[in-house]
């Protein structure tokens, strides 16, 4: 059962309103109810496979927005739920590519689907995942599949072009951002456009709350990187500075290799840091660098942009909602 503790543990999330509270855990539980259904087969292994990250757990971002949206109409209205169900699958399905990719070891505190099994039925199961997603976006009307598809294309985009980097004679730093519009913000901005289309909400209500998703979603994949950096602990769901040292530019490290040619950009310089000493010596120098202040002004632009938009939308309770979260995304950086 979702609890309001979980919630506001994991992402912030406040409810100034009792009844929204309420129907958000009802709401939440019907989803993760439907996950496990929705990905069952009738062969063992394909169901065991299908369900092994659902069952290590998850903060359910994106169906949480879903549901959020929905209340600025009919949050009950028949297709919010199954809406809610697509973009989780597909938020799934992406997890076990990733992993693969990343040649991860874990996912959610337990094995990775690709070192329990092997990386072809981690592949696999992302595939079965992503079908299980299309079919479900099928009952939703032929607009819910274009979206799901358009969505699902943007995600793929920004992971390649994660892969491949920047091309000679773009800025790293606005490459960077194009990629977390594509990879986080696309799938965050059209859980909060389904919420509202299904929901019943008017056309403006629904491309307002939908641009909100895409901004609040770089901003939510920022404070992650941010937190990595500057975390003391496994708050953020891994060891601090494991982005440095698999080598993984985020948005400090750019900023900082922008920098003066000092020890710190020597350091980032080299790519992954392997070795301890040095791991541990980036690390202290990042924290302390003008780079991560930098990188707090950007992630507070995009916040007060989200904020902005929300601005514009109905004051119902889940507007409130919605704004404790960029709070939050902020707040846990200062």
């Amino acid at each position: 059962m979702v609890t309001t503790q979980s919630l506001t543990s994991a992402i912030g999330l406040e409810f100034a309103d009792s009844e929204l509270e309420a129907a958000m855990r009802v709401g939440l539980d019907t989803v993760e109810g439907e996950l496990r259904a929705a990905v069952a087969s009738a062969d063992p292994f394909v169901t065991e496979a299908a369900r092994h990250l659902l069952e290590a757990g998850g903060k359910r971002v994106r169906p949480m927005l879903t549901l959020l949206a929905a209340h600025f109409g009919d949050p009950t209205a028949p297709l919010v739920v199954p809406s809610a169900l697509v973009l989780e699958l597909t938020h799934l399905a992406t997890l076990y590519h990733d992993d693969v990719m990343d040649e991860a070891a874990v996912r959610r505190g337990a094995p990775s689907a690709n070192s329990r099994w092997t990386n072809t039925v981690a592949i696999l199961t992302g595939d079965y995942l992503f079908a299980k997603a299309a079919s479900i976006a099928a009952e939703l009307g032929t607009e819910a599949v274009r979206i799901q598809a358009e969505t699902f294309a943007r995600l793929v985009q920004g992971q390649i072009r994660e892969t491949v980097g920047p091309r000679a004679g773009v800025d790293p730093v606005a490459h960077h951002l194009d990629v977390h519009r594509d990879k986080t913000g696309s799938l965050i901005a059209t859980c909060c456009r389904f919420g509202a289309l299904f929901g019943g909400a008017d056309d403006k209500v629904t491309d307002t709350v939908t641009q909100f998703g895409e901004v609040f979603g770089i901003a939510f994949q920022l404070s992650d990187d941010l937190l990595d950096i500057a975390s003391e602990s496994v708050y953020s769901g891994k060891v601090p500075g494991t982005d440095l040292r698999e080598g993984i530019a985020t948005l400090p490290v750019l900023y900082a290799l922008e920098g003066p040619d000092n020890r710190l950009r020597q350091l980032l310089a080299q790519g992954p840091l392997t070795d301890d000493a040095e791991h541990a010596e980036a690390l202290g120098l990042l924290r302390r660098s003008p780079a991560m202040d930098r990188a707090r002004a950007t992630l507070e632009d995009y916040a007060s942009e989200a904020r902005r938009l929300l601005g514009e939308l109905p004051d119902v309770p889940a507007r409130q909602a919605l704004a404790s979260m960029c709070d939050f995304v902020t707040a846990r950086m200062a």
